[in-house]
């Protein structure tokens, strides 16, 4: 973990490789499992949604399945609900104006306002607090019957009745009534303490604050599974101490301050690896290698044998690529946090045994993840289509912006297209005749493709235009762009003349 006054990192590592990045700035108003008293601006029967005002600019999404508690057990956030179930109307239980508290189960992405529910849940270190349901249920990452069961009845024991209900979270496991008992006596303080801010604000505004990402991350994930943490800020290490000595003190030796003159991620080779995300390439061991494309509405992630070409018949060699690029694909959708539709392009595969192996190894991989995934069967064509939980902007959407040059497309025009709409921009201010002299500058690059092959571009394009024509690189200007300037005070008038 790395911590500075504009920003914290969080890398998790498995094995000694990086399989996780999360980060938290001050300017990016994390906002997920945030609490608002909102007010309903409008109510959209046609789709079953309203949209709620809270305060932060764009409007929250409110799905009728959102105003009911899940039928799945879920200790991120509530239950799940299922998509063929039958709600009442939206328009039958809330109305525009209405005031409501809403919980972001889902951040801002692109120009998507967040996603709400009306189901607020307050996770704990053990429970998950819920206090407009009514059931007790146990993490489904808990296996064991017996011990789901010993779970179930420990939580019943600490819900007084009529006060909501309670989901046990994974690292419960093992652990007492009375560490329970502690966990929801503080999840129902805070919920009433939440009540009595809504009884004193008017909407929109904000009611409770989730942890900020080093403290969830410890109260989430912190467990005996993990060797050790290592932070690099003395106050966090500080905090993180503070907080594991009162829920787990068996755990506290485990908590080490990083003090050394290296950069924490640089001396556990983080920062190298992080920075290899934001390529579209990642390369297998093999020699193979996988391309990571976002699109707007999914991403596509394209398997190639590259320079492994292997011993064996070349459907053997298919198949170690597949089986290889399986693994890194589960740890680069990890890495790059991405969300919602994937499809992966698989080398095509002959036998159905192995297109099954490469299944079956892709979902292995994908169970480490924390995120909900869920992966289909390889069609006819080697693709398989993924859909992963998305709760917030990917890490290459939220570190990057869109390409000046490209406006985001990653493209630009080649030199020999940049030459051709020189000409026919200079053939338009012919036909305009208002201008008699111009120079012409462009990209070095642009300017070396007519020396090298239209040596006589200028001076042929001079004459059948009637112009007096001149030209000069400038490498301040873009690779697909150009000026034309009249006369002797050089009057920049390419926006009159570019021609596409």
């Amino acid at each position: 973990m790395s911590a500075t006054a504009h920003e914290s990192w969080v890398a998790l590592m498995e094995d000694g490789q990086l399989v996780e990045m999360m980060l938290d700035r001050a300017d990016q108003g994390r906002m997920l499992g945030d609490i608002y008293l909102g007010k309903v601006e409008a109510v959209l029967p046609g789709i079953q949604a309203a949209f709620v005002d809270i305060g932060t600019g764009k409007a929250g999404f409110l799905h009728v399945s959102d105003l009911e508690v899940g039928d799945e057990d879920d200790e991120n956030g509530g239950g799940r609900r299922r998509r063929d179930r039958k709600y009442p109307p939206i328009q039958d239980s809330i109305r525009k104006g209405q005031e409501i508290i809403v919980q972001v189960t889902k951040e801002p992405i692109s120009t998507k306002g967040p996603r709400l529910t009306a189901e607020i849940s307050l996770p704990g270190r053990f429970l998950v607090y819920m206090p407009g349901s009514s059931r007790v249920g146990v993490s489904r990452k808990i296996e064991d019957r017996e011990e789901r069961s010993r779970l179930r009845k420990l939580a019943k024991g600490v819900l007084p009745k009529d006060q909501g209900g309670i989901i046990v979270r994974t690292v419960s496991e093992e652990l007492n009534q009375e560490t329970f008992q502690k966990d929801f006596k503080r999840l129902s303080s805070m919920w009433r303490k939440i009540l009595k801010k809504r009884e004193g604000v008017k909407a929109p505004a904000s009611l409770h604050r989730e942890a900020k990402l080093i403290s969830g991350v410890i109260r989430d994930l912190f467990s005996s599974r993990f060797e050790s943490i290592t932070v690099d800020d003395k106050g966090v290490y500080g905090e993180i101490r503070q907080y594991v000595k009162s829920v787990a003190p068996e755990l506290n030796d485990r908590v080490r301050l990083y003090e050394g003159s290296e950069s924490l991620f640089d001396k556990y080779g983080v920062e190298e690896e992080f920075q290899a995300t934001l390529q579209k390439k990642a390369v297998l061991r093999s020699g193979g290698y996988i391309v990571i494309e976002p699109t707007e509405a999914l991403v596509s992630i394209d398997v190639n044998t590259g320079r492994y070409k292997g011993k064996k018949d070349p459907e053997s060699t298919i198949l170690k690529t597949n089986l290889e690029a399986t693994r890194e694909i589960a740890r680069q959708i990890r890495l790059r946090d991405i969300g919602g539709i994937i499809v992966c392009d698989f080398i095509d595969m002959e036998s159905q045994r192995n297109r099954d192996k490469v299944l079956n190894e892709l979902r292995t991989h994908l169970g480490r993840d924390r995120a909900r995934t869920k992966a289909f069967e390889i069609s006819s064509l080697g693709l398989v289509e993924m859909t992963r939980q998305r709760v917030r902007p990917s890490l290459f959407q939220t570190l990057t912006g869109a390409c000046d040059h490209c406006e985001g497309s990653g493209r630009v025009y080649t030199p020999a297209t940049v030459v051709r709409q020189i000409e026919r921009s200079i053939k338009r201010v012919s036909v305009e005749g208002a201008e008699k002299k111009l120079l012409i500058r462009m990209h070095p690059e642009v300017a070396l493709r007519i020396m090298e092959e239209e040596p006589d571009f200028i001076r042929k394009l001079g004459q059948v235009t009637s112009l007096k024509l001149d030209m000069s690189d400038d490498p301040l200007l873009r690779e697909d762009e150009f000026r034309i300037l009249s006369g002797a005070a050089q009057t920049d008038v390419t926006s009159r003349y570019a021609a596409a």
